[in-house]
């Protein structure tokens, strides 16, 4: 294959790419909220909650979230919950344990994020529907 059509093709890659990974905002009508406290386990398991509302779904849609704590570019991953967009309120609650890092009670950041996954040519891409972030609490649970 020439050169040339091969860096057009990975730069067209690329730009699909940074254009479905970075989350745009959220559409009228779409939020997700956290809950101002989270619930801390002695063994490490954490439970968030919220609320969010989303609309117009043709895929899969589910809400993640993350915790963090002092270091800004350590996150974890803390469960997944798929959602139901119909245009109303809905609660989400999301478990996972951290293992890497200890968390302790106290403050902690936490984004939550509303994510879609829509057919494209066959494969399954992400589409962002709205994304939040709060400081909360930890407590123990």
């Amino acid at each position: 294959m020439p050169l040339r059509p091969l860096l057009a093709a990975a730069a067209a890659s690329a730009a699909l790419l940074c254009a479905v990974v970075v989350p745009a905002a959220a559409a009228p009508g779409e939020s997700v909220t956290v809950d101002t406290t989270g619930r801390l386990a002695p063994d490490g398991t954490v439970t968030l909650s919220g609320t969010y509302t989303c609309a117009d779904a043709g895929g899969p849609v589910f809400i993640s979230s993350s915790v963090g704590q002092e270091s800004p570019n350590q996150r974890h991953g803390i469960g997944g919950t798929r959602a139901v967009c119909d245009g109303a309120a809905h609660r989400w609650e999301n478990t996972g344990r951290v293992t890497s890092e200890k968390l302790v009670t106290g403050v902690a950041h936490v984004e939550a994020t509303i994510m879609e996954l829509r057919s494209s040519g066959g494969l399954p891409l992400p589409t962002f529907h709205a994304v939040g972030r709060q400081d909360i609490t930890l407590v123990r649970a």
